[in-house]
């Protein structure tokens, strides 16, 4: 067999696209409207109800716009779903920005510290190279949440809210990864000329100071304390006076964050289940939570989803949304499009072999705040998203069981949930992944 294309091969695959009448038909409307709305399954779009058996009441959906803050979206609604009920508010918001501001400053000392302990490393190597590539951007992980959290506390959205950076991302990251690059350059230089690590870390400190400028000039500087004034549902008016952020997140909120732990399903083979795993160089606050999983089988993690919603929580969880998934009509199934019928061979790897081959990777952060039970096992989730109400019904998503199985990789659970032998596996010291792990990826899209 020959090893290039030769113009009788090209002829010869050419000719068994014409044999077949139908073949320009499927062309044609591929070409006009694009190949997955050609091979769209109507029969999945109807069978895809938003209606659930367990259902957890919640509001008007929140809207990330044009930026990668999905896991901060995804973690702020899960909070503000209590807050509402208990304190019965109507639509509120934490500030989105507030979290954005600091997690941008933590980020940038995360990388220059990283810059710091790895100067010895060549700037061409593969670690370097993989750190240089992004230095922070507006993706997440729930655990960074946590720390952010513990340190700061959370804000009302209307005491720091949305700017245009804030909302429109990609200036912002451009000129931050560009200044911290350069900061780079200069403390890499600085060690090979023999300076001390107090040196560059005093270097660092001036490198932050214009960090901070940068961040204050885009996103406003984020509030120390503030007045949280409310009418209630019936009508009641409450003010609290001169609150910290902190003290907002522990009256208010109060969610015991160290209680919550993330479950992921990765069913590759150097992943065995049961045992729990970090990423080298995955996180923002220096000294903050690090990140860490549990695996288990999936059908231990869906079972773990559906008794948190039941007890009326909803559950934070990270997936690879646009695989086999229509904004527009907010469904997410596998059997949405009929692309095997249509071209005639199959698009069919495992979940482990997407992603062992780099096809599939969690890129998003959403909540599930439903379910359908038929004899006690789910059929299809609802899913609150963070793209504003113009998508699905109303902002909310319908995702198919045998979506979940091979789209979804994590969800953050009440460690009271676990059966007992899940308990204690939580508490082994974790098996760290190299940066490039799959688990490694942060949920960003928009």
């Amino acid at each position: 067999m020959a090893k290039d294309i030769t113009r009788e091969m090209a002829e010869r695959f050419s000719r068994q696209i014409r044999e077949l009448p139908q073949n320009k038909v499927i062309q044609n409307a591929m070409m006009k409207n694009g190949i997955k709305a050609a091979a769209i399954n109507n029969d999945a779009v109807v069978s895809m109800n938003h209606v659930f058996s367990h259902e957890i009441e919640t509001g008007k959906v929140s809207n990330q716009k044009q930026s990668g803050r999905c896991w901060m979206f995804a973690a702020l609604n899960t909070f503000t779903h209590k807050l509402n009920a208990k304190f019965r508010l109507k639509d509120f918001e934490l500030s989105q920005n507030y979290t954005f501001f600091w997690d941008k400053f933590e980020k940038a000392n995360y990388f220059l510290e990283t810059m710091i302990e790895t100067a010895d490393e060549p700037v061409e190597g593969r670690l370097i190279s993989w750190l240089l590539e992004t230095p922070q951007q507006d993706g997440g992980q729930w655990d960074m949440l946590v720390a952010l959290i513990k340190k700061y506390g959370v804000v009302p959205k209307q005491v720091m809210p949305e700017t245009f950076n804030s909302s429109n991302s990609r200036e912002l990251n451009s000129l931050l990864n560009a200044k911290l690059r350069e900061d780079a350059v200069k403390l890499r230089k600085m060690h090979a000329a023999g300076q001390p690590e107090e040196e560059l870390r005093q270097a660092k400190e001036g490198m932050l100071a214009e960090v901070y400028k940068l961040l204050a000039f885009a996103l406003g500087e984020p509030p120390k304390t503030f007045d949280f004034e409310f009418r209630d549902t019936d009508k009641l008016f409450h003010r609290e006076q001169n609150i910290t952020p902190q003290a907002f997140f522990e009256k208010y909120v109060g969610f015991d964050l160290d209680n919550y732990i993330s479950i992921i399903n990765a069913p590759t083979s150097d992943k065995p289940y049961g045992k729990t795993y970090t990423v080298q160089y995955l996180g923002n606050v220096v000294g903050g939570k690090p990140v860490k999983y549990l695996n288990v089988d999936i059908e231990t993690f869906k079972s773990l989803a559906v008794k948190q919603l039941k007890d009326n929580r909803s559950v934070w969880f990270g997936c690879d949304v646009a695989a086999s998934s229509d904004r527009n009509e907010g469904i997410m199934d596998t059997g949405l499009f009929d692309l095997e019928k249509a071209f005639g061979f199959s698009f069919g790897m495992t979940k482990a072999e997407r992603l062992d081959y780099k096809d599939s990777v969690m890129t998003h952060a959403m909540v599930l705040t439903g379910v359908n039970l038929v004899d006690g096992k789910p059929d299809r989730w609802k899913v609150e998203n963070s793209w504003g109400e113009k998508v699905g019904k109303d902002g909310y998503f319908v995702m198919s069981d045998a979506w979940m199985d091979e789209y979804t990789y994590q969800i953050v659970i009440d460690k009271k949930y676990l059966p007992e032998e899940l308990q204690k596996a939580w508490e082994q010291d974790p098996i760290a992944l190299k940066p490039w792990d799959p688990m490694g990826s942060l949920a960003w899209m928009h």
